[in-house]
């Protein structure tokens, strides 16, 4: 029941997306993103403790987006030299408020729902 032009478009574009940008650069460009993520965890797993590290494996798993945004912030302040030693959870845990409160600040906050009430006069009993 599939047309058979539409068949040959989709394998067209499926062999345009599978040679990418030439074939050998996708793999390197792939080994090359898998050296820096593993660079990335390694340095993350030196300056956060174990409670640390836990606490933003749970991040992950809720927000992935909150998380690698967290592990940024984190890999600039030690880039920078704010960081000295470890990162304890608690140290994390004043991170994510000081995190959140910018946030909040910077967006704008969603209107509160206010219910006006109209007071006496009108009851569906009333004739009019």
């Amino acid at each position: 029941m599939e047309d058979p032009e539409l068949a040959a478009i989709r394998a067209a574009r499926i062999g345009q997306g599978s040679q990418g940008s030439g074939g050998a650069p996708s793999g390197e460009d792939q080994a090359k993103r898998d050296a820096e993520e593993q660079m990335r965890r390694d340095l993350l797993a030196t300056i956060l403790d174990a409670a640390a590290r836990e606490r933003l494996a749970r991040i992950a798993l809720v927000s992935p987006d909150r998380a690698q945004q967290i592990e940024a912030i984190l890999l600039r302040m030690v880039q920078t030299g704010q960081l000295r030693g470890r990162v304890s959870e608690a140290q994390l845990i004043e991170l994510l408020d000081q995190i959140d409160g910018a946030q909040s600040k910077a967006a704008p906050k969603k209107g509160a729902i206010v219910f006006q009430r109209r007071k006496g006069g009108f009851d569906d009993d009333d004739d009019f």
